[in-house]
């Protein structure tokens, strides 16, 4: 199949915690073709088991943009639990608003990249929420990655390495609705 020309062309779905047995095998092959390259390290190899534990979630929410039947991308997350927000010990005073989502994972395939399809997803899954806050992780050394999401309304406001085997990670935050 063809690429497409341009994000516009793709149709995006919602899902949520009930739908991931459907789901669960798309978002897997969709990371494994945008982490190619990268595969080969043991963190990557275990995307499986994070796609488990965020879909675990009861508010679990994830789109995905399809290119008539081919997954082309997706991006998912789910509501910080309330006075539970990590990232908050990266801010000083910390905001007063209280309800966060967690933006946990974005995934392009490689052909759909530079065709504003990042955008679409996160754009998909943010839109119409009631939180006030998004938090999200970008590995800090893909500032290219960074700076896209600091050019939608987020700031990194600190750094942060979830598990042991994991990359270091900006911290980046925005307010809801984003500034797209």
């Amino acid at each position: 199949m063809e690429p497409i020309l341009s994000a516009a062309d793709l149709v995006v779905r919602r899902y949520t915690h009930d739908d991931l047995p459907k789901i669960r095998q798309t978002l897997i092959d969709i990371h494994a073709d945008a982490y190619a390259d990268a595969m080969d390290d043991e963190f990557n190899q275990r995307f499986p088991w994070f796609v488990d534990n965020w879909g675990g979630n009861p508010a679990f929410d994830c789109v995905i943009a399809y290119d008539g039947e081919k997954a082309a991308a997706f991006a998912y997350g789910a509501p910080a639990a309330p006075e539970r927000e990590w990232w908050r010990e990266h801010v000083i005073p910390a905001p007063e608003k209280h309800q966060t989502f967690a933006y946990s994972e974005l995934a392009v395939r490689t052909q759909y990249r530079k065709m504003g399809v990042a955008e679409l997803v996160t754009r998909a899954l943010l839109e119409d929420r009631d939180d006030d806050l998004v938090v999200l992780l970008v590995d800090t050394e893909h500032p290219k990655v960074q700076k896209m999401y600091e050019s939608w309304g987020f700031q990194k406001v600190g750094e942060r390495q979830p598990f042991a085997d994991s990359p270091v990670y900006a911290v980046m935050l925005a307010e809801l609705p984003l500034s797209f």
